[in-house]
């Protein structure tokens, strides 16, 4: 529950960078881990974030780090994904930002169901993410590409 005590604005304002670059920036794969408010058990997974800059760029470490003040607070997976769209729409003055959560609940597992490895998916977009048809096309085909290791 360390997220609470993180203020998104200063993580994000203090690392933003003037940039001409307007193309798409995504960090996909961070992992992270967080807690049920409704059971009190973990979910964990996957978030690919993407974002348009519009004349500034964050830095990339910020990214994992929003994800991070998020997931450290009691949450569901639809709020979380919101959340971090909507914290990079309002600080850093993106074109469009794109987000997809892919996790594994407990509570699905371990309770009620019982249904090991069941993923849920969730997604927010937002700007040209929503409204361009080829930017969402382009976000999701570079989220779903296979990963290739080359370094």
């Amino acid at each position: 529950t360390s997220g609470y005590k993180k203020n998104v604005k200063e993580i994000l304002n203090n690392a933003l960078f003037e940039s001409s670059n307007n193309e798409m920036v995504l960090v996909r794969d961070i992992e992270f881990y967080s807690l049920c408010e409704h059971h009190l058990l973990p979910f964990f997974g996957r978030v690919h974030v993407a974002y348009i800059p519009d004349q500034k760029v964050v830095g990339l470490s910020k990214i994992p780090r929003l994800v991070e003040v998020y997931a450290r607070r009691l949450q569901i997976q639809e709020q979380l994904t919101e959340q971090i769209a909507e914290a990079l729409m309002e600080n850093v003055g993106a074109k469009g930002v794109g987000v997809v959560i892919e996790a594994r609940h407990m509570c699905v597992e371990m309770r009620g169901v019982q249904k090991a490895n069941s993923t849920t998916t969730t997604s927010a977009l937002r700007g040209l993410f929503l409204k361009n048809e080829k930017t969402r096309e382009e976000f999701f085909s570079l989220i779903n590409s296979p990963k290739q290791v080359r370094f």
